[in-house]
């Protein structure tokens, strides 16, 4: 059972060209690995590792902190919804479909939300629902069709579908080394002479 479902996530995986996580159940790739000697954590940066940077480690924790924030909003889900067809949801609550832009360049799927700020004059006491921007990119395999977008009740929903390739036979002549007659290969046979 496992590994049925392990199949189905490769195979869901493969057609958006990312690479699974399948332990951790994520699909996205992850921020890159950070090398730990004595529990302290080395730059990514070789910028950060400069002597004349020694003492600037809150800056970078901060700019780390940042980064991890960032990764993971909006949260989404890829379903595999039939064959050769995926469906990626977007939890966007918040966002109206105005506020919301997807476009496709070659391969790359990438939705975009920000929200309008509103100039009513209101005055917060308590802020606590911020508005942000976001910014989320999928590489896609070749061939893979955005079939269409729809948003429902904070989720956004795109379904994409591989369509099945067409198979095509075609006969190639053998020719001789010499300047003979031909015959066609059918079937890995080659064709008699009637």
């Amino acid at each position: 059972m496992r590994s049925t479902a392990i199949a189905q996530a490769r195979d869901a995986c493969n057609a958006l060209a990312c690479l699974p996580c399948v332990e951790g159940g994520a699909w996205a790739l992850g921020p890159p690995r950070i090398r730990s000697i004595g529990g302290k954590n080395l730059s990514r940066s070789p910028v950060f590792g400069s002597p004349l940077f020694l003492g600037f480690d809150h800056l970078e924790q901060m700019l780390d902190r940042v980064q991890k924030n960032s990764e993971g909003y909006p949260p989404y889900n890829i379903e595999q919804t039939g064959d050769g067809k995926l469906r990626i949801t977007l939890a966007v609550a918040g966002f109206s479909m105005d506020d919301l832009h997807i476009t496709q360049e070659d391969n790359q799927l990438v939705i975009r939300g920000r929200q309008r700020e509103e100039g009513d004059g209101r005055i917060f006491i308590h802020r606590g629902i911020a508005s942000r921007q976001f910014q989320r990119a999928f590489v896609l395999a070749e061939g893979i069709e955005v079939e269409g977008a729809w948003l429902d009740n904070g989720l956004l929903h795109l379904d994409l579908k591989r369509p099945m390739p067409e198979v095509r036979v075609r006969s190639i002549p053998i020719t001789p080394r010499g300047n003979g007659p031909t015959r066609p290969v059918v079937n890995g046979r080659a064709a008699r002479e009637d």
